[in-house]
């Protein structure tokens, strides 16, 4: 194809777009000169890097597809396991999780453990027959201390690099990204006593997922510390459940029947079930009963009412998942050791005062 006219930009029939771009418009609107846009769509030296973005942006802009030639090649494929889709607090990692992954140049592959579909040992083997780079993990098998962790093994053996997010183990020699669970539930029960509650309760998962067991290890310490309760007597207030609504709303209802006036929950989804386990029994949340959730998921701040939670650092756990990864992928061996992110408390309107 021949060079730049005054009328039109390259690239039209190579990317099949909506017509020949003006390269007027195109200067126009990347505030360029109309010789600049010339070079970068020519593919001509010469040109700052801010300005060729803001020349390729304006392609982006005006709906007009880049020539193939300055389409950004991809450095590879990425893989990211998650459990599912329902739980928003997976969404939110999912996408930062890609966008550092194409920030970086690499094409993420989102694969989703969907009731009856592909098993996580499934859709490993897809991924490494499309070739991956690597692959995350997200609260995957790794996080259940009964899963066979041989696979891992096996999978750092076939040379794929691979990092582990929420669910350390020690005996997989790979980088993990964890929150710290203990201390969300002991800064959750500090808040909560801090508001005159003595009897409350935990609604988390089965003993065998490790977030699990670290959440009511923290629950434990939290009540002998502020409470004055025995590890016995605490273990009397841990309700374990499944991560959903329903699972929420069970735990809930036993707690409430112990007589507690406040639950922490495993989730924020958890969370919402217990809201809806006190109403349920005619009582006002957080005026007779509060709830204090964990992820703070998108959305969270706006149920009703508005959830005190946990906030998980998505954006910096992601990150660092991500870092470590292309370390890896980049043959630069990162500490095979868990890092650990502080949660943080975000009071909402789900707490209150203790009635007496």
């Amino acid at each position: 194809m021949g060079g730049v006219t005054t009328t039109s930009a390259p690239g039209a029939s190579e990317g099949g777009g909506r017509g020949a771009p003006r390269l007027a418009d195109i200067a126009a609107q990347a505030e360029v000169s109309e010789a600049t846009a010339s070079r970068v769509l020519n593919g001509k030296a010469g040109v700052a890097a801010a300005t060729r973005r803001r020349v390729l942006a304006a392609l982006d802009v005006l709906g007009y597809e880049r020539p193939l030639r300055l389409r950004r090649r991809s450095a590879g494929l990425v893989g990211l396991v998650i459990p599912e889709l329902t739980n928003p607090i997976f969404p939110a990692f999912a996408q930062v999780v890609e966008q550092v992954l194409a920030g970086h140049g690499y094409t993420p592959m989102l694969c989703t453990q969907m009731p009856g579909g592909a098993t996580e040992d499934e859709l490993v083997e897809q991924l490494e027959e499309r070739g991956v780079s690597g692959i995350v993990f997200l609260s995957g098998l790794h996080a259940d201390a009964t899963a066979d962790h041989g696979r891992y093994l096996a999978l750092a053996g076939r040379g794929v690099p691979f990092v582990l997010i929420n669910g350390y183990n020690e005996h997989i020699p790979v980088s993990f990204v964890s929150p710290d669970d203990r201390a969300a539930v002991r800064m959750a029960v500090r808040h909560l006593v801090d508001l005159g509650h003595e009897r409350i309760g935990l609604a988390i998962g089965p003993t065998r997922y490790v977030p699990s067991r670290r959440k009511a290890e923290g629950f434990a310490t939290a009540l002998h510390d502020y409470v004055g309760l025995l590890e016995g007597e605490a273990e009397q207030l841990v309700q374990r459940t499944l991560f959903t609504v329903e699972g929420g709303h069970a735990a809930a209802s036993a707690l409430l029947d112990r007589g507690c006036t406040a639950v922490v929950c495993g989730s924020d989804m958890m969370a919402l079930g217990a809201v809806r386990a006190a109403r349920e029994r005619g009582l006002a949340v957080p005026g007779d009963v509060s709830v204090v959730g964990f992820d703070d998921s998108p959305l969270i701040a706006f149920t009703d009412p508005p959830l005190t939670t946990v906030r998980q650092p998505v954006q910096a756990m992601a990150s660092a998942a991500v870092g470590a990864l292309l370390e890896e992928i980049n043959g630069n061996p990162v500490q095979r050791t868990e890092f650990v992110f502080q949660p943080e408390l975000v009071v909402r309107g789900s707490t209150a005062q203790a009635r007496h």
